[in-house]
């Protein structure tokens, strides 16, 4: 929903009114007159760039999305376009090369310095979800040599065309990284001290094939502000900055809620019906194939449910409460992952801390959902069976919610690919096989 401010932006530029535009643009942030461009067509983005004034007019272009990127560098010639780029990052105008169709992205790059454009070819020719893809080569990196009056020297001349200032990279000789300078420590150090003398030569480094989702994790983990990009030969390529690694975060959740529910995060909820289809429709036949598993286990006991009807809802609490209880422990398995802090190998011996915590839980819920079968129906025996059942399913619940990610991971598999379809056939088939097995067991005392 728009803000009163975007929504007079709208009006400005659908009237026709520029001269107010600027006065308007000093109240919004270009992240804000991004989400207003959106709602306006080609012509009104043409009148926009033409008023605006072009360096935040690139700041807008940075924090918009793909498509209206695509939709604003389409209605610019090729010089307007290299201007634009002028006043942004390396990384970002990276990334916004891989979302032009090719013929464009070509020509655009044939038209810059040949240092620029062979720079970007590198930054584009990382997968984009790797640390080489999000990284910026726009940094300060300093010989450990020199002095703080040298240094300080070097960073005024560099500083402009920079993205990080306060953390200097020290390197030696061979233009090996070797340490990190805080800017504040290189300010009140004495003049002729040298940069080596106040480096902290312990420096987390990735390399740039590293998955963006575990650089995410390491800045986290060790509260970083700038993580360095090295090649096998600890030579600095570039640097990931805690902007972009907020961004990976957002993304990463995002990607990981939505496949839970074996949705694409590809996919957008106003997007083509055809490509929703194609998406979701695999997931929902795989859903439907594991619904006919637990609909055979509850075949094989018809003849029990029909003698007893209160079977019938009785088995929809146990399914519900086990689906749940798996749930609760699948969120906290995929949350260690993405830390961490579970695997497989080393994290085996969880899985009984979930077989007792099954066991509590189960017997508490079990011997509610019992008592009150108990009073509904005046069926002592109803009430153990649920008891046991329940206790059953909640242990299976945790059992397989602790394993499904952990097996998923260990495939190779994102573990949150949709983790919740395999959780519910095993609770659903289990709990009803339990319950019902029980049933057809204590039949003559439930008649």
């Amino acid at each position: 929903m728009l803000s009163e401010r975007q929504e007079e932006l709208l009006e400005v530029l659908e009237s026709g009114a520029v001269e107010k535009l600027n006065d308007l643009l000093e109240d919004l942030h270009p992240v804000d007159v991004a989400a207003a461009l959106e709602e306006i067509d080609d012509e009104g983005i043409l009148r926009f760039y033409q008023s605006a004034d072009k360096e935040f007019l690139a700041e807008i272009l940075e924090q918009a999305d793909e498509e209206l990127q695509v939709r604003i560098l389409k209605q610019l010639d090729y010089p307007a376009i290299i201007h634009l780029f002028s006043f942004m990052s390396k990384d970002d105008i990276a990334d916004i090369l891989g979302n032009l169709p090719i013929g464009m992205r070509k020509s655009l790059l044939n038209l810059m310095k040949a240092s620029d454009s062979r720079e970007l070819q590198v930054l584009m020719g990382y997968g984009e979800d790797t640390a080489g893809g999000i990284m910026t080569t726009e940094y300060i990196a300093l010989s450990g040599q020199l002095t703080m009056r040298e240094a300080l020297l070097k960073i005024k001349e560099i500083a402009p065309k920079t993205e990080v200032l306060e953390t200097i990279f020290v390197l030696n000789p061979r233009r090996q990284l070797i340490g990190i300078a805080d800017l504040r420590d290189i300010l009140v150090a004495p003049n002729d001290d040298k940069l080596i003398t106040i480096m902290d030569d312990n420096v987390i480094c990735v390399y740039p094939e590293e998955d963006q989702e575990e650089v995410s994790r390491l800045v986290s983990k060790y509260d970083l502000t700038v993580i360095p990009v090295i090649n096998r030969r600890n030579s600095m390529l570039g640097i990931i900055t805690v902007d972009d690694i907020i961004d990976v975060m957002v993304e990463e959740q995002t990607e990981d809620i939505l496949r839970l529910g074996g949705v694409s995060e590809e996919e957008k909820i106003g997007g083509p019906i055809g490509a929703s289809i194609v998406k979701r429709l695999p997931w929902l036949m795989l859903n439907l194939a594991t619904a006919f598993a637990a609909a055979f286990t509850i075949s094989i006991f018809e003849s029990v449910i029909v003698q007893v009807a209160a079977l019938a809802s009785a088995m929809t609490i146990i399914s519900g409460m086990g689906g749940n209880a798996g749930t609760q422990t699948l969120s906290l398995v995929i949350r260690g992952i993405t830390l961490g802090e579970i695997d497989l190998k080393r994290s085996w011996r969880i899985v009984f801390k979930e077989i007792l915590l099954g066991l509590v839980d189960g017997a508490a819920v079990g011997f509610v959902t019992g008592l009150i079968l108990y009073f509904r129906y005046g069926n002592f025996y109803l009430g153990v069976i649920i008891f046991i059942a329940m206790i059953g399913n909640l242990i299976i619940a945790g059992l397989f919610g602790f394993l499904i990610p952990l097996v998923l991971k260990r495939a190779g598999a994102d573990p949150a690919l949709s983790s919740t379809i395999f959780l519910t056939t095993a609770t659903d088939v289990f709990g009803f096989f339990i319950f019902l097995g029980l049933a057809k067991l204590f039949l003559p005392l439930l008649l």
